[in-house]
């Protein structure tokens, strides 16, 4: 399973260079993971009140070239791999007229309490969602 969506590149988005700020592409990396998220099934806000939180542990950007004003940018996210511990999502973003590659990414997260106690396994509604999509998608895993 895919999350793909884009956006246009705004004045706010740029810095003192004219180029895209790299917190706007945080931003945009962040809503993707969380639309993704969304359409599996795996609403944050419910799962926060079932006390499962999932914070990223570990992030790696690669910044391949910069979109400017006025772009349109495609915005990819899936899931690379998962295990009983922790979730990978690989995310790209580029440019929607060349096809350019801006961003590569992975993010890592792992589920925690409110507290902050790390679950030795992914709580089961988590896992029991990311086990059906691999299934329908083989080629993910």
């Amino acid at each position: 399973m895919k999350n793909v969506f884009e956006t246009k590149v705004y004045y706010s988005d740029t810095d003192a260079y004219g180029v895209v700020w790299h917190g706007s592409y945080l931003r945009w990396l962040e809503k993707g993971r969380v639309d993704l998220c969304d359409s599996m099934g795996l609403d944050l806000v419910t799962l926060k009140n079932s006390d499962i939180l999932l914070p990223v542990t570990n992030m790696n950007v690669r910044y391949k070239a910069s979109a400017r004003l006025n772009d349109t940018v495609i915005i990819e996210t899936w899931i690379e791999k998962f295990n009983s511990l922790s979730i990978t999502f690989k995310q790209v973003i580029k440019s929607k007229e060349t096809g350019k590659i801006f961003i590569e990414a992975l993010f890592d997260v792992v589920a925690i309490t409110e507290a902050g106690k790390l679950y030795r396994r992914l709580p089961d509604v988590i896992s029991n969602v990311l086990d059906k999509g691999f299934e329908k998608c083989p080629q993910l895993v």
